[in-house]
């Protein structure tokens, strides 16, 4: 065959862009300064030359593989790196027979185990002694909470150090950064024409936005020195489109404001929609579960008591899962709201309070029911004549809690509707004559 004897010359294998300007050292890393600054742990560690176990727990993308490299790197350890997803007790075993061996030259060892929350018991289990005796020194990455993930034993080895998501400073930095010193971008005047939605499709993980830059510089149009990288351009190499949303802008207050409202209408269809948009457009998901805590309150109340635990309940849970698993919790506070009795009787009811504040109502507190620790207070009538309700059959008793010379008026007006059906029911028993004025 003609051409058959002829030798194709090799392809020179390129490693992706977030490997080609992987940081080398704590100073060149962005983000994360609490632990990498002039006084964080890991510095200090490496300057001692007395690393100890360690377990990052922190979101994709913000830099616990880089870290543990670094760490190897700088304190001249022997690095083995095992993933949790396909190895097992086996491999295990022999990383550790081999750091034995060369701890009995004076070389130490470090095993890095990526996604060390998919390990099992007997994995698990199979690290206590050598960890314990320093025969290696384990660095642990994890995206999932370790104190639910990783067994005890283990974690009483290891210290725990969070990583946060990064900055969108942060990852304009580091696509600067990228855009200047690697081989192949800086051939080119690139420019970045939507930062926001490199922003908003990045959500804090340097990986996906130096992913993002590479593909779209590869079928960016090369034909003069400058590669304009635009939002449509991104949004075709990554066939992904995102919606039109500027934290900081119109576009947020007016998504939020349909949320809530769709929230107060009891249509939780729609809020799930606008809850959708937010999350696909990056929203940081604690903003929504704030809110969501404080409409519990102002929009439902006493309608349903609960809403406000399962409101707390779904931001707590937001802070300990992160992304993307609290989508999940976001979605059951949601619907839980938006199908609840509503009433914002609690909030009108401080909201006319305040209103009489202000036209000048007195607010000296009568004396009976002044707090008297003392015998002088007492000896001066403070508290004298307070009516304790416990003594009184249904533990109730016609007292007056307002000022003495201020009308008692009905503030809080509770509705037909859930738990405040009951409790208008009861005080317009226990004060008639307060609510027949309204």
């Amino acid at each position: 065959m003609l051409f058959q004897n002829e030798e194709k010359p090799e392809q020179k294998i390129v490693s992706p862009l977030a490997d080609r300007v992987r940081p080398e050292s704590l100073d060149d890393i962005y983000g994360q300064n609490h632990l990498v600054g002039t006084d964080g742990p890991l510095r200090k560690f490496l300057e001692s030359k007395d690393l100890p176990s360690i377990i990052f727990w922190g979101p994709p993308g913000s830099g616990k593989t880089t870290l543990a490299l670094i760490i190897a790197k700088t304190g001249g350890y022997h690095f083995e790196r095992m993933s949790a997803v396909d190895s097992g007790v086996k491999e295990v075993r022999t990383v550790i027979d081999r750091a034995k061996g060369l701890r009995k030259s004076g070389r130490r060892t470090m095993l890095f185990i990526d996604e060390i929350h998919r390990f099992n018991k007997n994995q698990q289990d199979a690290l206590l002694h050598a960890v314990e005796k320093g025969e290696i020194t384990l660095v642990g990455a994890t995206t999932e909470n370790p104190s639910f993930e990783v067994n005890s034993a283990l974690l009483s080895r290891c210290q725990v150090y969070r990583l946060h998501l990064l900055t969108n400073e942060d990852i304009r930095s580091i696509i600067m950064n990228a855009l200047k010193k690697d081989e192949i971008l800086s051939r080119k005047n690139v420019q970045i024409d939507d930062w926001d939605f490199l922003f908003t499709i990045s959500a804090g993980d340097a990986r996906t936005a130096l992913n993002a830059i590479e593909l779209a510089f590869k079928i960016a149009k090369q034909d003069n020195d400058e590669v304009i990288l635009t939002r449509e351009l991104l949004e075709k190499a990554l066939q992904q489109k995102t919606a039109q949303y500027d934290k900081k802008g119109e576009s947020h207050y007016d998504t939020i404001s349909a949320f809530i409202k769709s929230l107060r209408g009891s249509d939780p269809d729609a809020a799930l929609f606008w809850l959708a948009k937010m999350l696909d457009a990056g929203e940081d998901p604690r903003f929504i579960a704030r809110r969501m805590v404080v409409f519990a309150s102002e929009d439902i109340g006493n309608a349903d008591p609960f809403a406000l635990t399962l409101a707390i309940s779904v931001f707590q849970a937001v802070e300990l899962i992160g992304l993307p698993e609290c989508q999940i919790n976001l979605a059951q506070g949601v619907t839980y709201l938006a199908s609840c009795n509503k009433s914002n009787a609690s909030y009108m009811g401080l909201m006319n309070a305040l209103g009489e504040i202000k036209k000048g109502a007195s607010i000296t507190v009568p004396m009976h029911l002044r707090n008297a620790p003392t015998k002088l207070m007492r000896d001066e009538g403070y508290s004298e004549g307070y009516q304790y309700p416990h003594n009184f059959e249904g533990n109730f008793v016609n007292e007056n809690y307002f000022p003495d010379d201020y009308s008692a008026k009905a503030f809080y007006l509770p509705g037909n509707f859930g738990k405040e059906k009951s409790f208008k029911e009861r005080l317009e028993i226990l004060w008639k004559e307060r609510y027949q004025k309204k």
